[in-house]
């Protein structure tokens, strides 16, 4: 059985928080407040979940360098008040720091649902790139 701390449980709502917000400034046109809102509450609970450390580690990475710093990067522009522009580089650098993701989350929901049509889709995209 896994073993769940609370400070765990707490970053996980403080991330469930962080994706809402940035969902609704989204929707509310790009709301510079809610969207910078929401990417501080996403950051804080990501370090509360996983640990800041391994974080830091995870973010760091030489070959992640280019996604952490569009990331980061639209993060600050948020904050600057530049929505559009930020989101923009904020989803740039999130599909480069979890692109070797995908491929394993496609791969379990292909495998986790018995529809015949996604499943065949999810092999397909899964086998778009490789995780090695």
């Amino acid at each position: 059985m896994i073993s769940i701390t609370e400070w765990q449980k707490i970053g996980v709502g403080t991330t469930g928080f962080g994706v809402f917000f940035v969902l609704f400034g989204i929707l509310l046109y790009f709301d510079a407040v809610l969207l910078a809102f929401g990417n501080l509450l996403f950051l804080v609970g990501l370090s509360l979940i996983i640990g800041l450390r391994k974080m830091l580690a995870f973010f760091f990475q030489r070959h992640k360098l280019k996604g952490t710093s569009f990331f980061l990067g639209g993060v600050v522009i948020v904050l600057l008040r530049w929505p559009l522009l930020g989101m923009c580089l904020e989803t740039y650098g999130f599909f480069n720091l979890f692109k070797s993701f995908f491929p394993v989350a496609f791969g379990f929901l292909g495998n986790a649902s018995n529809i015949p049509f996604l499943s065949a889709l999810f092999r397909r995209l899964q086998g778009a790139s490789s995780m090695v």
